[in-house]
This record gives C-alpha cells, structure tokens and sequence, in this order.
C-alpha cells in the first residue's frame, strides 16, 4: 500500500497565467519495523492540468465530435488519461509532465516530488452554471507495474482577467538587477510579475468613481432618481446604490433591486425550444433588497458581490454578464390620496386606505464585475487544497 498526497502551497484559486505549485508527496505508511520485504514499488507518475467542458443538453446544441481524430488508446487502462470518467469534453489541457519513475520505498519512507505548471490564459474561467460549465483540475496518475492507472484529482479555480491575454512579459535581464547569491526560476518570476501587473489593472479599473444619475419613469410619470457612483467592481465589493423618492410624480409603494447574473447560450448553440422547451437564458440572484418606501424620501441599499461568484465572462458557447434588476410597485391613485389630511378641525384617527391599486414594473442596470486577488478569494471562500489517494 502506498499513500500519495498532492498539496497546493497557496490555495486552490488562481489567475490565468499564473504558475500553480503542487507538493506531491508519496508514503508507505508501514511502520519502519516492518520486514523489507514489505517494500512497495511504483513503475511511474505524471501530472497534467485540464478544463473539462459540459453542456446541458436541454439548453446546448453542440455540434458532433470530430471523429477524425480519435482518442489514442482510450479503452486501455495503462495509458494516462487525466480526464478518464470526467463527463463533457476536455477543451484545455497542458502538457503532461513526468514526476518519477521506477520509485521503491521502504517501510515508514517517504519521498516529496514539486510540480509546477503555468495555468493557459487563453482558456475559460472556472464556471458552473445553469447551461454550461467549465470546471478545472490537476490530475496525477500513478501506475504500479502490471496494474492499471491511479488517478488523483484536484479541483482548481481559475479567474480569467480579460486584457492579460496578450501582455509580453519583459526579459529577466531587463526588469531589475539580480543578485547572483539568490536562485529564481523564470516562470516564479513571470507568475509575481503577471500577478502585480493584474492587481495593478484591477485597482484601476474599479477604482475611478463618478456620480451616475438615473430617472425612473413610468407611463404615467416620474417615479424617482437613482444614483450610483461606479459602475465595474471587483468580486468581493459592496454594490452601493441611492434612490431618490421626494421628487417623483407618482407614488411609489415598495421597490425591490436585485443583484443577478445573466448566463446566455450564444445564438449559433441555442437549442431550438418547442412547446414546453427550456429557455437559453437564465438568471441567477445573489443578493437581494426588498424595501417599503410609501412615506420614504430618500433611502440606500448596500448589495456585496460574493467572492465564490464567477465574474463576467463570455466565450464562444455562452456569456455571463452582471446587473441590477429593479421592480417597483406604484400607485394609480395620486400620491397625495394615501397621505393624511394636513388639517383637521378635530383630532381624529387617520388610518391608510385597505386596498390600493398598483402598477408594476422591472427596470435593468448593467454593471460590470472583474475578478479579485486570487489570495483573497482563497482565504474568504477556501477549498480543499490537499487531496489523498491510497494505491
């Protein structure tokens, strides 16, 4: 029996283009007094990144496999296949890196073995949604000799910041002096350099405020005024609003604003619905404001943006896109029918009217939503970053 443990040395959660780290570590667990004919063997192990793709059939039309390139070997069991047993397709994977071969250890000895890889930054974000997802893992295989693969796996989280893409990243020799008695790899050096340079864009992009005014109106008058001071976020921030009541015409007796994300299957991959059918857009609220406001001048809602939420995105089968969704509920009858009288020649108990009658509307606001530091949403929304498997 032999224990193999994958250890990622700062999270599960990473950016595009970063360099991910695994510690894989393997182990006989006897005891060291053990006789040495309990000594265990394996003939090899590799490890290989991959993002499988999976399409709910009732949404998505995909075309048909291109069965000109077939699988190489799939029905045997001896050849490594990261994404055995995975539903959907594998669309993204790296090359596959080898970490030993023909490993003996005996009882009570354990032996460590680094892998390092640069996550693609020309593939999807991490994503499970209601029409597709896109789910990323490290997988090691361990083969013993004249048995079939072992596989291990374990569930990665990939942000995507669009525009980093085609950055070129500058010669070693040209960002700063070196100092001879320190050892840095290139990739340890371009993985800091990419994460600064996305902080550094992420800080930009959502740090300008301007004042944006909003008049809501319906089809028979002015309802308000909203206000928002920006309009791209990061995951983890607060969605501030305003809402301005005092100077509508019409009345407005309560108004909820969601915050949602809009996943759409691109037109070319919709599936054509009948009767019945299952509808290509789909709508996902993940933090809600519901208020009465009939006597209300002025009020505020504050609606955090999770940090386990995917950031808007869109590829060639769907888009997710973010936005506030408004509905108010106003009234037919002038506002000033539901207030008391301002006079009256006697004290008298004022009580609301039982039934008013209402229109209703919705009203939508885009925003626009960018990851966040990888640490940061490692820390606040933390997943397994050890995985074991026992050959």
């Amino acid at each position: 029996m032999i224990e193999v443990v994958a250890e990622l040395s700062r999270g599960p959660v990473f950016l595009a283009g970063e360099a991910l780290e695994c510690m894989v570590t393997v182990t006989n667990p006897l005891p060291a007094t053990a006789t040495s004919a309990s000594s265990e063997a394996l003939a090899w192990a590799s490890a290989q990144i991959h993002c499988q793709f999976h399409a709910s059939e009732s949404r998505v039309a995909l075309p048909p496999p291109d069965s000109s390139q077939p699988e190489v070997q799939p029905e045997s069991q001896t050849v490594f296949l990261p994404h055995r047993g995975e539903r959907g397709q594998c669309i993204l994977s790296t090359p596959p890196k080898i970490l030993f071969c023909d490993l003996r250890l005996e009882p009570g000895e354990s032996k460590s073995y680094a892998y390092s890889e640069v996550l693609p930054r020309e593939g999807p974000p991490s994503f499970r949604g209601q029409s597709v997802k896109y789910v990323y893992k490290l997988t090691i295989g361990c083969q013993r000799v004249n048995s079939p693969i072992t596989l291990l796996r374990v569930p990665l989280r990939v942000l995507v910041l669009t525009g980093l893409q085609d950055v070129r990243f500058p010669q070693d020799e040209v960002v700063a002096p070196s100092s001879p008695f320190l050892e840095e790899d290139e990739g340890g050096k371009k993985g800091s350099w990419l994460a600064e340079l996305a902080g550094e864009h992420l800080m930009a992009a959502t740090s300008y405020r301007s004042l944006h005014l909003y008049n809501i109106s319906d089809g028979r008058g002015k309802v308000g005024t909203f206000g928002i001071f920006k309009s791209v976020y990061r995951l983890g921030e607060d969605v501030v609003g305003t809402l301005n009541l005092g100077e509508g015409t019409v009345a407005c007796l309560q108004f909820s604003v969601s915050l949602q994300t809009e996943e759409r299957v691109q037109p070319e991959y919709q599936r054509r619905r009948g009767a019945g059918g299952v509808p290509s857009v789909s709508h996902v609220t993940h933090a809600r404001h519901q208020e009465s406001c009939l006597h209300t001048t002025r009020t505020s809602f504050s609606l955090p943006i999770p940090l386990s939420s995917t950031p808007g995105f869109f590829t060639a089968v769907v888009s997710l896109k973010w936005r506030l969704h408004f509905e108010f509920v106003t009234s037919r009858e002038p506002g000033l029918g539901l207030l008391p009288p301002l006079e009256q020649p006697e004290a008298v108990t004022w009580t609301g009217p039982e039934q008013v009658p209402v229109d209703t509307f919705s009203w939508d606001l885009p925003i626009k939503v960018l990851p966040t530091s990888p640490t940061l949403a490692s820390y606040a929304a933390p997943g397994p970053s050890t995985s074991t498997i026992t050959i």
